[in-house]
């Protein structure tokens, strides 16, 4: 046997291996930095100021309807021959109220005031209008 492949191969196997700790030092230290402030954000739940009013208008007479904000189902029922109104804490940063018509699927999306509003929603002519006024 040449000893000068077994120089070379052993060369080859201690550089493999600095390698390896190398990638194995950088993978410890990004996982470090990325969990190290995790764990302050956690403890406290984050509360928003703001009430959105909504109310469903009395032309909704025998209409169902499913009303959303963001991804949560705040009324899902068939109107009757009043109107209909209810306040929601405001409880994301962004929020989208969202109309369904649960006859035609139709989807009637609105952005809402990071503030909190008083939002009126009424039907017009077979479409629905959603109308927003500031909090006094």
């Amino acid at each position: 046997m040449n000893n000068k492949s077994i120089n070379s191969n052993k060369q080859f196997m201690i550089g493999n291996g600095i390698l390896a700790f190398g990638v194995f030092f950088i993978v410890c230290l990004f996982l470090y930095l990325g969990f190290r402030n995790q764990s302050k954000s956690n403890n406290k739940e984050k509360t928003f100021a703001g009430i959105y009013t909504v109310e469903i208008a009395d032309s909704f007479t025998g209409d169902s309807l499913s009303v959303y904000i963001n991804d949560s189902l705040l009324f899902n029922s068939s109107i009757g021959n009043t109107a209909i109104k209810f306040q929601v804490k405001r409880f994301a940063e962004e929020s989208t109220l969202m109309i369904v018509d649960s006859r035609t699927d139709e989807v009637t999306p609105f952005n809402l005031n990071p503030e909190g509003s008083q939002i009126a929603v009424e039907k017009k002519n077979g479409k629905i209008f959603i109308q927003e006024a500031a909090n006094d």
